[in-house]
């Protein structure tokens, strides 16, 4: 299962941009996973789950997958249109084409933090 992998390399990404304390107040990953990136979002719920109960990993944090339609621009009329049943022609005018400008990705899009709680003193 390739989504194991996907769910360590996420891991690895985040322990580097952020720091131990600001991972421990981690609350939610959101991806953004592309129809052709081959990701299933069940499957991905899945090793998520595993990896945070196997691993100890991101404890209580919740994942949140929008999965993206598949969309392309027409060089013959350069409109964009959705890609419907992998039929990889323009919506507009009919010609098939295979510039896929959306579809592809695997991206973290957002990531969020509980508010750390500062106290300080009125004088």
């Amino acid at each position: 299962m390739h989504e194991i992998s996907l769910v360590r390399t996420i891991s690895s990404t985040l322990e580097t941009e952020f720091s131990a304390e600001e991972l421990s107040r981690l609350t939610d990953i959101r991806l953004r996973v592309g129809l052709l990136s081959n990701v299933q979002p069940v499957l991905m719920q899945n090793a998520f789950a595993a990896v945070q109960e196997g691993e100890g990993k991101f404890p209580g944090v919740r994942l949140h997958i929008e999965v993206l339609p598949v969309m392309v621009r027409c060089e013959a009329c350069t409109q964009e249109s959705e890609i419907h049943n992998y039929k990889f022609a323009c919506a507009h005018c009919g010609k098939p084409t295979s510039n896929v400008i959306q579809g592809n990705e695997l991206l973290i899009h957002k990531v969020e933090f509980a508010d750390s709680v500062a106290s300080s003193s009125a004088s």
